[in-house]
């Protein structure tokens, strides 16, 4: 998905690297037979966002089926498969073993610098605005550990608390000296301390239940608490222009949500919603690579044609930054406080 990136002339290459991704999608396809082959014990669900059960059919890929809420235009997979077989997916995936091995080392510099190093920047300055004593820093889904390494580094935080499933991740972190819990948030018990900020980078859209997840983390959170969250735009530029070839559409990401429905399911789970964002710097350059690569197709728009293809290096970063600053790329934050 786009990540966000706050500084530098940063490429999709950079953070996923070319010569390792043909691997990874071929353990990604491998990985997700082992889903398929299950579809029959898969479940119907409602809305994530709202509750409301008048799903429309809006993608078909990979013999996966998402839909669109008619009521708050929050799109998701359904059916979908059950929490055991998720647990057991995220446990055994080849792919995400590669990731482990072979992609997060060969890109952790540029994670570091590009991605991590500017949003602990970001969630110190959150801080900072809304007066959140930052004592406690919970991450839930810690992934490879960069986040929270350099959460620690600054020294601002009494403690740095690394909530992450995944067994390769976990050990990564740990490996960094972190602290490592293994369990999900809703089970999760920190004794006697409460988080005073909770972040959760590109978490949510993975999980079967996302309600749950968010009254979770708000039982952990301290009243006045902070909450930042990052996930896919349904509504960016990448998803939008795409459709199903955007590689957002996978079905690891069971929920698609937008700044309306996001907001509206943050402040159903007790927190106030105060600022929203898309920070992206991909998505231009993610449409124009899927055009290059001979997945998209550009020669019906031709003003997309012109900027994307024609005149990119003078129009590409401009135009990423329009999508930026209008809530229109693919990559959303969302902060909130613990009411």
């Amino acid at each position: 998905m786009p990540d966000e990136l706050a500084s530098g002339n940063m490429t999709e290459d950079a953070i996923r690297p070319d010569g390792l991704m043909e691997e990874s999608f071929r353990l990604h396809a491998i990985d997700l037979q082992w889903l398929l082959a299950r579809r029959g014990e898969f479940v119907s669900v409602t809305c994530p966002a709202c509750q409301a059960d008048s799903p429309q059919p809006l993608w078909q890929k990979d013999d996966f089926s998402y839909v669109q809420c008619s009521n708050c235009q929050t799109a998701y997979l359904n059916p979908r498969p059950t929490p055991a077989m998720l647990d057991e997916y995220y446990r055994t995936a080849e792919n995400y073993n590669f990731w482990y091995q072979h992609v997060f080392p060969a890109s952790e510099s540029t994670r570091r610098q590009q991605i991590a190093i500017p949003r602990v920047k970001r969630v110190l300055e959150l801080c900072d605005r809304y007066n959140v004593i930052d004592g406690v820093l919970v991450e839930v889904g810690a992934g490879y550990g960069t986040f929270c390494a350099e959460a620690v580094h600054t020294g601002r935080f009494k403690r740095v608390i690394a909530v992450e499933l995944t067994q390769s991740m976990a050990a990564a972190c740990r490996k960094r000296g972190l602290e490592v819990v293994e369990l999900p948030i809703e089970q999760v018990s920190f004794g006697d301390a409460s988080a005073d900020v909770m972040v959760s980078f590109e978490v949510i859209e993975h999980l079967f239940n996302p309600q749950e997840f968010l009254e979770g983390c708000a039982r952990h959170l301290r009243p006045g608490g902070l909450l930042t969250l990052s996930c896919p735009n349904l509504k960016g530029f990448d998803v939008v222009t795409l459709g199903a070839v955007s590689q957002v559409v996978d079905p690891e990401h069971l929920n698609y949500f937008h700044p309306a429905s996001l907001t509206l399911l943050i402040e159903r789970c007790g927190f106030s919603a105060i600022e929203l964002l898309t920070p992206g710097r991909l998505d231009a350059e993610i449409v124009r690579k899927r055009t290059m690569g001979g997945l998209f197709d550009l020669s019906g728009q031709p003003f997309l044609k012109q900027i994307l293809l024609d005149e990119w290096d003078r129009l590409g970063p401009v135009f990423q930054t329009f999508l930026a600053d209008n809530l229109l790329s693919s990559h959303m934050w969302i902060v909130a406080r613990r009411k």
